[in-house]
This record gives structure tokens, C-alpha cells and sequence, in this order.
């Protein structure tokens, strides 16, 4: 087994910390789209025009397909997303988003994604080199 670097330790707990306290604005973004942070998570994974199945959305939320149901349902209602059988396989029942979702979804990742004013603090040197830094990390 390698042995993880202090560095690498130190870099990761300031990562998890960054998230947490930016995963903090959530509910509140959520409370303003009259949506859940779970009902914002669901909807951020479903791309316009790429029906997503509902048993993957399941796996990647790391969740009983039951619990998707659930989510799926307040969605559906608010005319959001709609769920229909794969062309592929009438057994899957496959997600999509509506004109109304796809909108909604539009403004969500906009102001998910919208830089913390923290990251200002870096110079844009800086900035890139975090880019540069987390794309490799990622890659």
C-alpha cells in the first residue's frame, strides 16, 4: 500500500472543508427554486434531450430506487420531468426533462456554478493553476 503524503492529507481535508462550507448555500438556492437539495441534485443530473434511466440516477445518487420514485414524483408534478418507457427496453422507465424543467435546470447550474467570491481572494494565476491542478487530479 503507498503511503499518503502529509501535503496530500492537508490538501484533501481543505477540499472536503471548501465543499462543505460552499454545500451550505444549497438549501437556500433550493428554497428559492421552491425545489429540495435532493429534488436540486436529481435535476442537475438530468441533461436536455439525454433521458437518463431512473435505476442510474439510483446508483449515482447512491440510493434505493424507491427514494428516486419519491423524487421523481414531486418533479413529475410540477411538470418538470417526465417519465416514460426506454426505446430501448419498454421495462426501463427512463427520465427527461421538460421545456419548464429544462429551464429550471438552465438556472440551477448557473447559480450552483457561480464561482464563490473566496475564489477571489486568488489572483487569476492562482485561479489557473487550481484549474490546472484539479483537472489533473480529475483526470
Amino acid at each position: 500500500m503507498k503511503h499518503t503524503s502529509r501535503d496530500a492529507c492537508d490538501a484533501w481535508q481543505l477540499l472536503v472543508q471548501f465543499f462543505f462550507t460552499q454545500r451550505a448555500h444549497l438549501p437556500v438556492l433550493a428554497a428559492e427554486l421552491e425545489l429540495s437539495p435532493a429534488q436540486c441534485h436529481l435535476l442537475h443530473l438530468i441533461e436536455p434531450g439525454r433521458p437518463i434511466p431512473m435505476r442510474r440516477l439510483a446508483e449515482t445518487l447512491a440510493c434505493d430506487a424507491s427514494n428516486v420514485t419519491g423524487l421523481v414524483d414531486r418533479l413529475e408534478s410540477r411538470g418538470l420531468v417526465r417519465r416514460r418507457p426506454s426505446g430501448e427496453d419498454r421495462r426501463v422507465k427512463v427520465l427527461d426533462l421538460t421545456p419548464t424543467g429544462s429551464r429550471l435546470r438552465a438556472l440551477l447550474v448557473d447559480r450552483m456554478t457561480t464561482p464563490p467570491a473566496t475564489l477571489g481572494r486568488l489572483s487569476v494565476r492562482e485561479q489557473r493553476m487550481l484549474v490546472r491542478i484539479l483537472t489533473r487530479v480529475l483526470e
